[in-house]
């Protein structure tokens, strides 16, 4: 079985391509803190690679920005390369099958972006809904 779950912050804005077939592809980087200390009391943070296709690409790409905490789960995927030089590389990748954003609405990392229509913005963060008229009891 090859799943991963990852909580981390993003440290560059995503990035939303297109594959020659016109498959939305957005790539974005989340740093991990480990949840350990070295010898000396510092805590060591790790960088990956994710990888998110289609409309959850088109989503991240929408309302997600550097510095937002995100969770992130999916698999990980090895690529084998050949740099410019001509030696051979393996990358890693993380390949979302879910990305949940974590970042509080109204904090300096909202997800809402201001420039999306509101339509789009009620949908990329949670609404307080108080009703309580049509409740039975």
């Amino acid at each position: 079985m090859n799943k991963v779950f990852l909580i981390g912050n993003l440290t560059r804005d995503p990035e939303l391509t297109e594959t020659n077939t016109g498959v939305a592809l957005c790539r974005f980087s989340i740093a991990v803190n480990r949840n350990y200390g070295s010898a000396d009391g510092e805590r060591k943070t790790d960088f990956f690679n994710v990888v998110a296709w289609r409309g959850l690409g088109e989503t991240v790409s929408r309302y997600a920005k550097k510095g937002n905490k995100v969770a992130v789960s999916g698999s990980i995927e090895l690529r084998n390369y050949e740099d410019s030089q001509g030696v051979k590389r393996t990358g890693v990748d993380i390949v979302a099958q879910d990305v949940e954003f974590l970042s509080p609405k109204g904090s300096g990392d909202s997800f809402a972006d201001a420039s999306a229509p509101a339509s789009d913005r009620k949908r990329a963060s949670l609404q307080a809904f108080d009703d309580d008229s049509d409740i039975p009891f």
